[in-house]
Formats: C-alpha cells, structure tokens, sequence
C-alpha cells in the first residue's frame, strides 16, 4: 500500500520560503506549491479538523480554539477529546476501504480518544498536591514510557511560552522517525510548530526570523530526507501566515464599560464572571466570537461593533456557522479584526487586580488565548531569580506562581485568524496537486491512496 507523511509546518508561507528557504525551494522545485484561503476563522484546531474531516467547521463543530459552552456557563478552550470534532476523519474513511491502513497522528491536536493508531500528544499530569507534570499522552500507552525511554523526555517548556523554541519541534520530528521506524504507519500527520513563535512574537519581517526559518529547514531537511529514503511521499501543509499586527482590542473591556460584564472580586483580584455577563468576548487571535446572555443587546452590540476602530467584519454566527453543532458553539456575533489589529481576553482596567493566571502561563483558565505568554515581562528586573526563586519553592514543596508574563499585549507583533490575507501571508500546500481551500487538503490526502 502507498504511505504518505503530511507535515503541518505552522506558519509556513510561500513568502517565508522566497525570502528565506534555501532546502525548501529545492525540495518544492519539481512539486506543485499552491496556496488558499484559510479555514475560516484561521487558527490551528479549526483548520486542522477542516483538512481531517473535509467538511467546513459549521459541520465538524470546531468554531476556533475555545467557545464559550451555554450549558456550563464557562469557557472552554484548548479542549483535547478527538470526540469534539464531528464527521468520520479521514483515516476512519481509508480504514473502511482496508481495514489494514494505519495512521499515526502525532501532536495534531484533538489527539486524544482518537481513532487513529499510534498518537503521541502533549499533556501534563495534576496531582492533588496542585503541583504540573509536564508529559505527554499516547496510544497505545504503553509507548508513552517507550519513547520517553529512546527519545528523552518531550521538552514541555520549548512548546509553549517564553522558552518556546526548537527543541520541541525537533523532538517531534524524531518521535515521527521513531514511529516509522517500528510501525511503518501508512498515513503520519506530523504537527511542527516552530515557526509560529517567533511570527507572533516578532512578526513576519522580524530581526530573528530568518535565523528561525533556518532552524526549522534543518528540522525539515532531516525528517523529509529519511521519510523519503524509506519510500514514503511527503506533502506539507500550513494552517496560516502570520500579519503584522500592532493594534489590540480589549473588548471586554469596551463591554464592561457598557455596563454588559459582570466581575466578581475573589481574594482581591478580578475574575470575570461569564455566566451572569450580558456579552462576552471569547478571543482568538484575529477573531472573536461574542456570546449574548441577554439576546435583546444583539443590535446594540453589533451596532457598537461595527464602528470600532480595528474591526473589518462583524458576522452573524447563525448565518456563518449554521444551526448545527456550529452554531451552537459559535458566538451571536463574530468579529474579524482589521489587517493590523488583534483582540485580547482582557477585562480589567487596573493591572494590580487582574486575575493572578494573568501572568502566568495558563491557556485553560484564560477566557481567550494570550500570545503574551510568549514573552518574559520586560518591567521585571531579576527575571532568572524570580523563576529560580518559584522553582526552589516548589522543590520545597510550597505553593507558588510563575508569575512573569507581561499584560502589555502592544509587545506581540505578528497574529492571525483572519479569512482575507494576500497570498504571500495565506497557507500553503505542497504535494502532487493543487489545493484551492482548505477542504480539498483532506481530497489529496484521499486521492494519495486510490
């Protein structure tokens, strides 16, 4: 049977590889490089199920990172159950042609209670002490500790946050060559994030960009040489570009100065209650979707949307993500930012009483997603002794906070999200035929094994 590796390089443009690709340029040479519009809104989890599943998110329900659940009355974001995508994936439709074929899915997201055979996806442990693990989770799980044991521990703090870099993508690649080399999956979805944080953090013309290209090519080079030695086709994908953004919108707190969000003071620090808010804002890069307790403000808060500066777009989340379990997700509102803008989850007006999860890197309890985690706060002025102050507290056994993430969302200078971007900032795919949206990933991975 054929076999084919599809490589999700996050943040990889055909600008990128003009102006920095030395390999990549070579090894796309004699393929067809194409490039389309983004899953719409254009974040990892949403295009990721789009190329799965074939089917736009209205259908298979992943409306971005987070939504905001009715029922629950709580966000929630970051969610790992693969039962959160709907519709049959697409090694499930291989599967049903031979029920031989073999999948491995390593560091997709939606990993875990997944059909496919072999996954490996990050996810730390929480003991009862309040203490985080950094681990990994895999099925079977029994590789878990295989893997570990050949490859080393998978490092946790190089994949998200200040420290993010390389490694983690490095450790990817190989778990992928480890994988082929005892299972021989038929289909492997490798996932590499590298590029993505030096994009966010200094945006696509950054100083450091180049350098980081570099490193992520080196990645690449080894990885697609050994796929290919071993007669596996290779196509890579990316979710998104990056735009250069230098423009944050606090929504939440334009609409707590309506009178609309509701705080509750807990221990002297503010936390937004969402269940007794009138409107909220869950935000996700470039886009935000806007949930109404109170139905009646609909045309007020659109109305107040539609002339904020930095907002391009205001939709109607029926009329955009449909009646089903899109819908249902999806906020009344959502809201594409303009080119250069990007909303935050912010809701405070003084920074002495934010939430203390505000400053640490904490994407669960966040009602959006916070690229500042990406950044040390430049105000403090030891920042090595404070980490090594809340390690030793924590070898101690104490309590204690990593508490050294800025608020000021004016240091992040590269974003996401939205659905028109020029071609040079839109993802690509590179493979054997053209691809004009995001769908049609999942019809070439198809049309691989006919």
């Amino acid at each position: 049977m054929k076999r084919l590796a599809l490589i999700d390089v996050v943040g990889l443009t055909t600008g990128l590889i003009n102006t920095h690709g030395t390999f990549l340029k070579e090894w796309s040479a004699g393929k067809t490089v194409s490039t389309f519009e983004p899953a719409f809104p254009a974040v990892t989890t949403t295009a990721q199920s789009t190329y799965l599943t074939g089917t736009p998110p209205k259908e298979h329900g992943i409306v971005g990172n987070g939504w905001y659940d009715r029922t629950e009355a709580e966000h929630k974001f970051w969610k790992q159950s693969n039962h959160l995508v709907q519709g049959e994936k697409v090694w499930e439709t291989l599967k049903k042609e031979d029920p031989d074929f073999t999948c491995a899915k390593l560091f997709w997201w939606y990993n875990m209670y997944s059909s496919a055979d072999h996954t490996i996806t990050p996810r730390p442990m929480y003991p009862a002490d309040g203490g985080k693990v950094f681990d990994v989770y895999t099925q079977p799980m029994t590789m878990r500790e295989e893997i570990k044991s050949d490859l080393g521990e998978f490092p946790f703090f190089t994949f998200w946050g200040p420290k993010a870099g390389i490694p983690c993508s490095q450790w990817i690649a190989n778990s992928a060559k480890w994988v082929e080399e005892k299972h021989q999956p038929n289909l492997s979805l490798i996932y590499l994030p590298h590029l993505d944080y030096v994009l966010q953090q200094e945006g696509p013309k950054g100083a450091n960009v180049g350098a980081e290209f570099g490193k992520i090519e080196e990645v690449l080079k080894d990885l697609i040489t050994y796929l290919e030695s071993r007669e596996v086709e290779v196509m890579l994908v990316s979710e998104y570009g990056i735009s250069e953004v230098s423009q944050p919108i606090h929504l939440n707190r334009i609409f707590r100065k309506q009178g609309w969000i509701t705080i509750k003071e807990e221990l002297g620090r503010e936390q937004l209650d969402l269940g007794a808010s009138q409107v909220v804002a869950i935000a996700d890069h470039q886009v935000a979707h806007i949930y109404l307790n109170e139905p009646s403000l609909k045309p007020a808060v659109r109305a107040l949307l539609e002339k904020m500066d930095g907002i391009e777009r205001v939709y109607d989340g029926a009329e955009e993500f449909g009646t089903g379990i899109g819908g249902e997700r999806a906020g009344d509102l959502v809201v594409e930012a303009s080119s250069d803008a990007w909303f935050t989850y912010y809701y405070w007006f003084d920074d002495a009483v934010a939430p203390d999860f505000a400053r640490c890197i904490d994407i669960h309890r966040k009602c959006g997603y916070d690229p500042a985690e990406l950044f040390i706060d430049p105000e403090l002025k030891f920042p090595p002794l404070k980490i090594a102050s809340f390690l030793l507290k924590k070898k101690l056994g104490f309590r204690a906070l990593m508490d050294v993430i800025p608020l000021d969302a004016t240091l992040v200078k590269g974003s996401h999200g939205r659905r028109n971007v020029p071609a040079e900032e839109q993802p690509l795919f590179i493979g054997s035929a053209s691809v004009t949206k995001a769908e049609e990933v999942h019809t070439q991975i198809l049309a691989h094994f006919k």
